[in-house]
């Protein structure tokens, strides 16, 4: 041990002595290295070395070959490291300074202010810090979560140490990777595409920008977060235009994802196909699978997607996981495919996969929709007696809406307050507002104003909302004074005072005189045809061409059935416009913050002119709002829309809907419902099963409320058979009958003579438990008059044929 008699120098002079010689000094620096070695692996190693420090020959060769010892401890190495630069004559090289870095940057706990004080000493020692070691530094700070750190770094060291013109193309790599991650999406967005025009833009071809693979997936991972689409499609068209983007699987699947999402589903394809013509490392992986899997769910091509699936599962070499089962199960529940959603959920189970809280989420949202409530509530028992999954606010916000929605606002009420006694981790801000929701539509406002004052109470936010289905309910009632009274519930924040002051200058806008330019215009065309809004004979024709697209198939291919989507959503005869259909109805409030906040408003005070058939002081709220520049949605559509026809205005309605399509995209279930709706009352119930047709076509779906317009529609046209076809298809899908069905059929049935059917659709009822309302009693009186009346009849034949003598 050094400083122990002799014994450390005699070492040190051997060595030392041995170096001296030509042929010994391999040798030398061996016996250096292992006694510095052992000197630092024991305690106070450092001390010793320094009482002998005059003896130690120092080398950048010695330094490094310590510095690569693998028995030594990362700090032992550090602390060396730092003996060597008090020395004097001896200064540490580059290559020294790279494998410091190199043992620091690898720890599994950062050591951030040893990396900047390692950067300080080449700054005095006058090295030059190389690209690769900077982005061996950088690489370490992002990997450990320190972005701030990694852009200080790059600031310092472009500053003091040396110009950005001498960086090679990878140290941009981890800059762009820090700023996606520091959430500086902008900025990264800024200096790649700098990076890409000066490249570009270079006449050698040389010296030529493009940060790796990594960089650029995280890139376009970060504006596909941020909704940044036209600037994703801006960077994924330069990379492509380039040739030298370093594309992945990952970006593959990145671009699938994103692009799909967005609508573009030819381009998703597109590449999926090239994906498959490279092969070797760009064969689709189970992530492209669930990628094109999620984004045919998404577009409600819910039938593709299932098709897709099986051939996962067969050819493709993938298993599904649990993601994929979670993918399938959302995607049929939000399609009303309730019965191909608990079949998929049985073989998840079977296959020894845990189903997690958001798959049973949407199994309970799926049954709850579907009118299965006993169904439901076996599954929520199952779900946390039995598979032990702990049930979630969400979880229980599904389910008090589904036992309002199903007609038990008693045991919603009910489940509500146990929940809130419970604590707030059992309820949330979204169970206070689907309560007062429903309250408010039952006219208890008092009871929902308490509610409120208890949800702030409790600190939850009382959000837009909340308070518009409070306000639509005091106006509902003609209470308008009541709307200040909300300042005394809702007491914190600035959205109440922000209404007040909105609805103050609607008001004055309203009363002030409008500008006379247009007046005499129509605010919609008014259309006769509504068949050539829908395009009901492009819709054909797109048949006729599906027939003629010719594909030859790869018998011996992974996946037939995508390579098939895949041709033909690319072919030029075949390419789609952009996502027509949204699998999300339209809502009221968007609650978007500021940006969504004059439409949501516009909304709320359009249902309120509405409800009390207000129609031309809506629509002049309408005129007034889009002439100021916001910017309707397809709720703001649908509501007029639907007003216009309930008043019998179908020119005007469809005029409408030909607004909306210019301005839109993409629509709903309630547009095509209310369109069903209009054509039933103009006698053209013969356009439905088109109209159907192209809902289907668009990636649409049927939900009950679709049905029962459809039901409505036809049994009313006297196309009574197609009705009950109608409604033997909506069992079959899984979705069972409410009361508006079977009061719809037994109403036709009944208008229709056919009293034994309307009978059989009142007993179908019963049976299934369904409660009669007091528009069954309405319609089963007037069944008991039609019977009385049958049978008054035939006993008045049956007299007249006894009298009569011949």
């Amino acid at each position: 041990m050094f400083g122990v008699g002799g014994i450390g120098k005699f070492r040190f002079k051997t060595a030392v002595s041995g170096a001296e010689s030509g042929t010994a000094s391999e040798l030398g620096d061996v016996l250096v290295v292992a006694s510095i070695a052992k000197t630092l692996s024991k305690p106070g190693g450092i001390y010793s070395l320094d009482k002998d420090g005059d003896s130690v020959p120092l080398s950048e060769d010695i330094v490094i070959r310590i510095l690569r010892r693998g028995s030594l401890d990362s700090s032992k190495k550090l602390d060396f490291f730092r003996w060597c630069s008090l020395r004097q004559n001896y200064k540490h090289s580059l290559g020294a300074y790279c494998h410091m870095f190199k043992v620091v940057c690898f720890l599994s706990h950062h050591h951030e202010n040893d990396i900047l004080e390692l950067i300080a000493s080449m700054k005095r020692d006058g090295v030059k810090l190389d690209s690769s070691t900077l982005k061996l530094i950088l690489d370490g700070f992002i990997r450990n979560g320190k972005y701030d750190t990694a852009l200080e770094v790059l600031d310092y060291v472009e500053r003091d140490l040396i110009s950005s013109s001498s960086w090679g193309p990878d140290i941009y790599s981890p800059v762009l990777v820090a700023l996606v991650r520091k959430n500086q999406t902008s900025i990264a967005l800024s200096v790649f595409l700098k990076l890409l025009d000066s490249s570009l833009s270079s006449p050698t071809g040389k010296n030529i920008v493009i940060p790796d693979a990594i960089a650029c997936n995280e890139l376009l991972v970060g504006l596909r977060k941020a909704e940044m689409k036209d600037e994703f499609e801006q960077v994924f068209g330069k990379l492509r235009q380039t040739k030298l983007y370093p594309l992945d699987r990952w970006g593959y699947n990145i671009c699938i994802h994103a692009l799909g999402c967005w609508g573009d589903l030819s381009t998703a394809l597109s590449l999926f196909k090239e994906m498959k013509e490279k092969s070797g490392r760009f064969d689709p992986d189970l992530c492209t699978y669930n990628s094109l899997i999620h984004v045919l769910c998404f577009l409600g091509k819910v039938k593709d997607a299932l098709i897709v699936w099986e051939e996962l599962k067969v050819s493709s070499g993938h298993e599904p996981d649990a993601f994929t089962y979670r993918l399938l199960i959302h995607g049929c529940c939000k399609s009303y495919r309730i019965n191909d959603a608990m079949k998929i959920f049985s073989e998840m189970q079977y296959n020894g996969i845990r189903a997690e809280t958001v798959v049973y989420n949407s199994l309970l949202d799926g049954l709850m929709k579907s009118r299965k409530l006993t169904e439901a509530c076996n599954l929520f028992e199952k779900m946390v007696e039995d598979d032990g999954v702990r049930a979630s606010c969400c979880t229980y916000n599904i389910l008090i809406d589904g036992l309002y929605k199903n007609g038990r606002p008693e045991a919603a009420y009910t489940m509500f307050l146990d929940l809130k006694r419970k604590g707030n981790t059992f309820v949330d801000g979204v169970t206070y507002s689907i309560v007062i929701l429903h309250l408010c539509r039952d006219d208890q406002i008092g009871e929902a104003l308490k509610l409120v004052k208890e949800m702030e109470g409790r600190g939850f936010v009382v959000d837009l909302v909340t308070i518009t289905s409070l306000l639509t309910a005091i106006c509902r009632q003609g209470q308008w004074d009541w709307t200040e009274r909300l300042m005394k519930y809702v007491r914190e924040g600035h959205l109440v005072p922000s209404i007040l002051k909105w609805k103050s200058v609607m008001e004055g806008s309203m009363r002030s005189p409008q500008s006379r330019k247009r007046d005499f215009t129509p605010m919609f065309p008014s259309i006769s045809d509504v068949s050539t809004i829908l395009n009901l004979s492009k819709s054909d024709e797109a048949k006729e061409g599906a027939k003629q697209f010719d594909y030859e198939s790869d018998e011996w291919s992974s996946s037939p059935y995508m390579d098939m989507l895949a041709n033909e959503f690319t072919s030029h005869s075949r390419r789609r416009s952009p996502q027509s259909f949204s699998m999300s109805r339209g809502v009221r409030v968007v609650n978007k913050g500021e940006n969504s906040f004059d439409i949501d408003m516009v909304n709320t005070y359009l249902s309120i002119f509405l409800a009390k058939g207000k129609l031309s002081l809506a629509c002049k709220l309408f005129e007034i709002f889009t002439n100021m520049g916001v910017n309707p949605v397809s709720y703001t559509y649908n509501s007029i829309m639907s007003s216009f026809i309930k008043k019998g205005y179908f020119k005007e309605a469809w005029g409408v809907l030909h607004a909306m399509g210019d301005t839109v995209s993409p629509t709903d279930i309630a547009t095509y419902n209310v369109i069903i709706q209009g054509l039933g009352k103009m006698g053209r119930a013969d356009l439905a099963n088109g109209v159907v047709e192209k809902l289907y076509e668009e990636g649409g779906y049927l939900d009950i409320v679709m049905y029962n317009t459809l039901i409505n529609a036809l049994g009313k046209a006297g196309r009574i058979d197609e009705a009950v076809k109608l409604f033997e298809q909506m069992k079959s899908s899984g979705i069972n009958p409410d009361v508006f069905t079977y009061n719809i059929l037994i109403e036709v049935h009944s208008k229709g003579g056919r009293l034994k059917e309307a009978y059989k659709f009142l007993k179908m009822m019963l049976d299934a438990g369904c409660a009669p309302n007091h528009v069954t009693d309405t319609t089963l009186d007037f069944l008991g008059k039609e019977i009385e009346r049958r049978q008054y009849q035939k006993a008045s034949i049956m007299r007249s044929n006894a009298d009569d003598p011949s």
